[in-house]
């Protein structure tokens, strides 16, 4: 069982929050690939159980590359259900997009048909950070990742 995480990052920070989803999905006993999204391909998403976005927010939206990502998904709708999804992002400042980020890419993932686990325990849609991630924000990014993995764990029962 493996996860797919593609991220964007032009100042390090989605990186950094990249790293912890990674050590998430690790410790939930699945394996973990990572990505920058240059380095990534569409054609491999089918090979995995999972795959989570991160993105820095712009104009309160994912990055181009990680739209552009998506959207040259299409020639894999309908052949991804059941993948497990999830979604990242880094924001320059309190109120300018996080969140909307993130519900951007679990909308492009559930229109795949991906599951995506929410957390009633806080960053119920994903993990988000303002500027450089901060103690509280890798850990929600551990979290995302353990969530996914386990999911992808059940699911592939």
């Amino acid at each position: 069982m493996k996860v797919l995480i593609v991220f964007d990052s032009s100042t390090g920070n989605t990186e950094k929050m990249a790293h912890a989803v990674e050590e998430g999905v690790r410790k939930a006993g699945v394996d973990p690939v990572l990505k920058h999204v240059d380095e990534a391909s569409v054609d491999e998403v089918p090979q995995y159980q999972g795959l989570v976005l991160g993105s820095p927010v712009y104009y309160g939206l994912p990055s181009g590359k990680i739209k552009k990502f998506v959207d040259e998904s299409v020639k894999y709708h309908g052949k991804l259900d059941g993948m497990v999804g999830g979604a990242f992002a880094s924001a320059g400042g309190t109120h300018t997009g996080a969140e909307t980020t993130i519900i951007a890419i679990n909308e492009m993932l559930l229109v795949h048909g991906m599951v995506i686990q929410g957390s009633s325990a806080g960053s119920h849609y994903g993990a988000a950070s303002v500027g450089s991630p901060n103690d509280a924000s890798i850990e929600a990014c551990r979290k995302l990742g353990e969530r996914v993995g386990r999911l992808v764990k059940k699911l592939s029962k």
